[in-house]
Order: C-alpha cells, then sequence, then structure tokens
C-alpha cells in the first residue's frame, strides 16, 4: 500500500509540475504576451522563453503583431463638385505597443475603421470627382499619414491604406461618357488643327528653300556673266592695246588694216546672219579686200626690212 508520506511527494511533484507549467511561458514569434500582477500591468513579453512568478503573475492578453488588414467597408461621400460616390476602401495595420492597444482601446479594429471613415470623408470631400478617380496613389498616402497620428495613441502603424473602388451611380457614369466624348473631340479638333498648322509651315519652308535656290541660281547666273562681261572687257582691252601697239610702230597702214578689217568682220556677220537671201555687195569692198591683203603683207614685211 502506498503510504501517506508517498502520497504527498507524488502530489508535491505534481504541484512542481503545475507550478513550472504557470511559471515558464514561450511566446511565439508572431504573438506577445501582456503580464498583469494582481490585476495590474506589469510586462510585455516577447517572443522566446520566459519564466514569471507563478500565481502573481498571469497572462492578460495574447497579442498577434503581424500585420492585419481590416475588412472592406464602403463609404458615402460627396466630392467637391457635390457628387455622392461609394468608397471602397481598406486598412493595413500592425500592434508595436501591445499594451496601449489592449487597454487604451477595448476594439481596435472598429475604432480603425472609424477613424479611418472620418479621415476618408475629409479626404475625399476636398477633391472634385476626375481628381477623385485619377489620384487615388496620393489620396491613399493622405489617408496613410492622418491615420498614423490618430493610431499612435493605441499603439498602432497603420503600413497602408488603399481605395479599392469608386462606386458611382447611372447618371453621373452618363455625364462622365458625355465629357469623355467631349474631350476626345476636343482633342481631335487640336490635333487635326496642329496637322494643318504643320502642313502649312512645310509648304512655307518649301517655298522658302525654292525661292533661296532660285535667288541663288540667278546670282551664280549674273557672276557668270559678270565674268564673262569681265573676260571680254580684258580681251577688248588687250587687243585696243595690241592695236595701239602696232599703229605706234607702223603708222598709217596699221590703221588702215584695222579700219578694213572692221568692214570685213561686219561684211561676214551680214552674210551669216540668215535675214536675207540676197547679197549684194559693192565693188568698194573688194577693193578693201585687195587693200586688206595688201596692208597685211606691208605690215608683216616692214620687220623684216627693218632688220
Amino acid at each position: 500500500m502506498i503510504s501517506t508520506f508517498q502520497i504527498f511527494l507524488i502530489l508535491l511533484f505534481f504541484l512542481i509540475i503545475f507550478v513550472l507549467y504557470l511559471g515558464i511561458k514561450i511566446v511565439p514569434q508572431s504573438k506577445v504576451y501582456v503580464i498583469e500582477r494582481f490585476g495590474k500591468y506589469t510586462n510585455t513579453l516577447e517572443s522566446g522563453l520566459h519564466i514569471i512568478i507563478p500565481f502573481i503573475d498571469s497572462v492578460a492578453h495574447k497579442v498577434d503583431i503581424l500585420e492585419r488588414q481590416l475588412p472592406k467597408f464602403q463609404i458615402s461621400v460627396i466630392t467637391k463638385d457635390n457628387v455622392e460616390v461609394g468608397l471602397v476602401s481598406t486598412v493595413f495595420f500592425r500592434v508595436l505597443d501591445a499594451s496601449k492597444s489592449v487597454y487604451r482601446i477595448k476594439n481596435i479594429d472598429l475604432a480603425i475603421e472609424n477613424t479611418a471613415i472620418s479621415v476618408i470623408r475629409s479626404a475625399a470631400g476636398q477633391l472634385e470627382l476626375d481628381d477623385l478617380q485619377s489620384s487615388r496613389e496620393s489620396m491613399n498616402s493622405e489617408i496613410k499619414d492622418r491615420l498614423i497620428q490618430a493610431a499612435a495613441i493605441w499603439g498602432v502603424e497603420v503600413t497602408r491604406t488603399e481605395i479599392l473602388d469608386v462606386l458611382v451611380d447611372e447618371q453621373t457614369k452618363d455625364s462622365q461618357r458625355q465629357q469623355l466624348n467631349a474631350e476626345r473631340e476636343r482633342r481631335a479638333t487640336i490635333a487635326t488643327a496642329e496637322g494643318n498648322k504643320r502642313s502649312i509651315e512645310l509648304n512655307a519652308d518649301a517655298q522658302l528653300y525654292e525661292a533661296r535656290k532660285v535667288a541663288e541660281a540667278v546670282k551664280v547666273s549674273a557672276d557668270a556673266e559678270a565674268y564673262a562681261v569681265k573676260i571680254k572687257a580684258d580681251a577688248d582691252a588687250e587687243q585696243t592695246r595690241v592695236v595701239g601697239q602696232a599703229i605706234k610702230d607702223d603708222g598709217q597702214p596699221a590703221i588702215n588694216y584695222e579700219i578694213m578689217k572692221r568692214q570685213v568682220d561686219g561684211l561676214t556677220a551680214i552674210a551669216s546672219s540668215g535675214q536675207s537671201k540676197t547679197l549684194v555687195v559693192p565693188s568698194d569692198i573688194t577693193k578693201a579686200l585687195g587693200s586688206l591683203e595688201l596692208l597685211l603683207g606691208t605690215i608683216t614685211d616692214k620687220p623684216t626690212s627693218n632688220d
């Protein structure tokens, strides 16, 4: 039979096991334990192995510190241009200070949701409908910043806010479609006008380019004519110099030669013009030709005689 002492030892053993069970706490990574001593907050146990005083200290709350998401909620708001729309939103948050989250607020999820509704209505009321639909990112940032300030007193960090959808009635949708069509027509008109303007500019540039090229061609032609006139003038001057030198050296025979040469050149030009079928040559011209030949011989032989 088991004696009284043995029973005492067995009871003592189980009591020790029970005390150890109450005094040793293993906190998982995703939670923190809020410890109370005689009903008053003492400390918060982080993840890992901890020892508390049995029967004096107790785990009052086990708080999840993972990031949470509030269920989606819909808010009715009035925009700056007096359009009633529905906003579908959600909030992401996590607990930073477990003691504040359990001792300063009873239902943290409901508190954050109500605060988010107030902040979202205030932010949406400052925007027009078009801005509300196109500026969700900036609006989400504004709502997040204001929620962070409001939720800090509860030991909660708001990590993200999202406007998931903007709900409008059918009448507002029809108005938006009409505005969209009008905007498309306006853009098409502007694009057509810009195209016509560009076409006119290109045509003007082409005409200006053509005019410049024509002017350059005229300049080149004028320069060529001027050069030809200069060359002819230089040639005439050289010819005059040569004739003058011949007259100086040979005297009257050279003068007569030059006169007769010009008569012959004029006759040749008349004959080659093709303006008349019949050419009557005066007898003086034949005499001039004979004299020209005689003068040419005289001028040619004169230097020889001087030698």
